[in-house]
């Protein structure tokens, strides 16, 4: 599937229902693109485990922490309107056993991601969250 933003081959996973919430709509999975980090929701996704290697060692490998942090991406952007919902986001990721701000900072640096977040000043902004 590719991203409609950039047209890069997204990362499609299943979102188990207590996460749902998080995710615009009622679709059971979503897309998240390696490249510009875009999520989106999906209708069909796969039953398999989602493999986020795309991202590089910069992303949790572990389901746990990865799903609720691709979620966290796709909701970085509007922090004003979803302050709530990413609060819960990086709480969940952090019970993982992941630190969610060390995620931003190592995306931010992978010169391969072109986010249309500016991931620096968002991660100071999440930083005040904690």
């Amino acid at each position: 599937m590719d991203c409609p933003e950039c047209g890069s081959d997204t990362i499609v996973f299943a979102v188990e229902p207590d996460l749902r919430e998080f995710l615009p709509g009622e679709e059971p999975g979503a897309a998240l693109c390696p490249r510009c980090l875009s999520v989106r929701p999906v209708t069909e996704p796969p039953d398999s485990a989602p493999d986020f290697a795309p991202l590089g060692d910069a992303f949790p490998s572990k389901t746990d922490a990865a799903v609720p942090m691709a979620l966290l991406l796709g909701l970085v952007s509007s922090l004003a309107l979803y302050r709530t919902e990413i609060a819960a986001l990086l709480e969940r990721v952090e019970r993982a056993g992941v630190d969610p701000l060390l995620v931003l900072d190592r995306l931010d640096d992978d010169p391969s991601i072109e986010s249309e977040v500016d991931l620096a000043r968002r991660r100071h902004q999440l930083e005040q969250l904690l």
